[in-house]
């Protein structure tokens, strides 16, 4: 089973619409459920929940020049649009542990793992922690 909040799919199909034509591919974060809140039952505690999101353009200008994504901390996963309506995993697409597709009409987001084949999902209502940099 794979988590991630209500509200990072909101943003993630967000992205997906304002970037049609193009497609958009944008690196996810986990967190532990036990630290998240909001309606968690019957989620184990441990569980990692898909809940952050690094900005798609961050980097560019380092990732053009040598070629790697040297602005984002390695992520758990991946989010990528596919404009041209095939939901399914492609060669191009940048692979993950997971990797979030979805396609227009931009309704939900369908996980799949690295090798291709379709993974459970549960969208959750819940919310991360509030985090301040002191």
């Amino acid at each position: 089973m794979v988590y991630i909040t209500s509200g990072l799919v909101e943003a993630l199909l967000g992205f997906a619409r304002d970037r049609e034509p193009s497609s958009v591919t944008i690196g996810l974060t986990v967190t532990p459920a036990e630290r998240l809140d909001g309606d968690l039952a019957g989620v184990d505690p441990d569980a990692p929940v898909f809940n952050h999101f690094y900005l798609p353009d961050a980097g560019n200008s380092v990732q053009a020049v040598f070629g790697m994504d040297l602005a984002s901390p390695p992520t758990q996963g991946r989010f990528v649009s596919h404009p041209d309506g095939r939901l399914a995993v492609k060669r191009t697409d940048d692979l993950h542990e997971v990797v979030f597709l979805a396609v227009p009409p931009w309704e939900e987001v369908v996980p799949f793992g690295r090798t291709g084949d379709r993974l459970e999902l549960d969208v959750l209502s819940a919310v991360p922690p509030v985090e301040r940099v002191d």
